[in-house]
């Protein structure tokens, strides 16, 4: 079992050890989505005909309900800057979920402007219901929840990493209610395999320091599990 940080638990599936994900403690958090957590494996339906998909060439497992589509396609990464990018898609009657590899080779950008702005286009026309560090082993990114007016929801994970913008979708569909289940399981389904970091020593050391009661490194130094969050 995989502790979420917080007073929550998700379940791990046994072969697979799954990315972690904070959960704040906070209002904004949709409790129907712990409570699914919990359920996620149990579901017949949510089971069914998932299988894992690994791509080595982009250092990336992530499960899917489907054979992905695969398309190469160009993505925006800043204001009119756009990048050669992969993309992987399954859409079902419940949920549209997808991961796209952006190449960052020769952009000049830094870590903190790519989330930032994909964030900020991801959640356009959305309420952000929460944005908080992931950490997936020891590769760090954010993690975000987005509410839209026609009842959809998404949760997002963004990582700068070897060069590449990883960003994992998990759109739910409104009107379905296995599709917060599905979106979960994909979203934390996404794993980094070749065991690098996009941290230094020091700066994981750092994150230690500033929460030394975590189980496992902290995501960051906001980090919910952090004193204060420890920002820097």
């Amino acid at each position: 079992m995989r502790t979420a940080y917080g007073r929550w638990k998700i379940l791990s599936r046994p072969k697979k050890r799954l990315g972690n994900i904070l959960l704040e403690r906070s209002p904004k958090i949709n409790s129907a989505l712990i409570i699914l957590a919990v359920l996620i494996l149990s579901s017949p339906a949510v089971a069914q005909s998932w299988e894992e998909y690994s791509y080595p060439d982009y250092a990336f497992s992530v499960d899917f309900p489907a054979k992905p589509l695969v398309e190469n396609k160009t993505h925006q990464v800043a204001v009119n800057r756009s990048v050669p990018a992969r993309v992987y898609s399954v859409r079902q009657n419940s949920s549209e979920l997808k991961v796209t590899i952006a190449d960052l080779a020769n952009t000049g950008l830094d870590e903190t402007s790519v989330i930032d702005y994909a964030i900020k286009t991801q959640s356009a026309g959305g309420e952000v219901t929460f944005n908080i560090p992931q950490r997936i082993d020891s590769v760090y990114g954010r993690s975000v929840g987005i509410r839209r007016g026609d009842g959809s929801r998404s949760m997002i994970g963004v990582f700068d990493y070897h060069g590449r913008l990883y960003q994992v979708e998990a759109k739910a569909l409104p009107g379905r209610s296995d599709a917060a289940a599905e979106t979960l399981r994909f979203h934390q389904s996404l794993a980094f395999t070749d065991g690098g970091s996009n941290r230094s020593e020091d700066t994981i050391r750092a994150y230690r320091q500033a929460c030394p009661d975590t189980i496992g490194p902290p995501a960051g130094f906001d980090d919910p599990r952090c004193p204060g969050n420890a920002r820097k």
